[in-house]
């Protein structure tokens, strides 16, 4: 199981080094008051990363938390003895 981690980290590392390689053009993100130069590699990366964060986020908020609690309530109210 480490060794396919392994593989699909090296997958995704080498795609993103590919697509850094092949987009080196020069892009400005202005934010209003600030304004940000980079390369359009780099920042179609950072644009997936904080996707990809805002996601696991919502996804711990609405779902993971809420099961385990779900659970935990079910561990508690059910007798010591029994197994569910």
């Amino acid at each position: 199981m480490r060794v396919l981690r392994l593989l699909v980290a090296c997958l995704f590392l080498a795609a993103g080094a590919l697509l850094g390689a092949l987009n080196p053009q020069s892009v400005t993100i202005d934010f209003g008051p600030a304004s940000v130069n980079a390369g359009l590699g780099i920042s179609l990366l950072a644009a997936l990363l904080v996707g990809v964060a805002a996601c696991g986020l919502l996804l711990s908020t609405l779902v993971i938390v809420p099961m385990k609690l779900r659970l935990r309530r079910l561990q508690v109210d059910s007798p010591a003895g029994e197994k569910t």
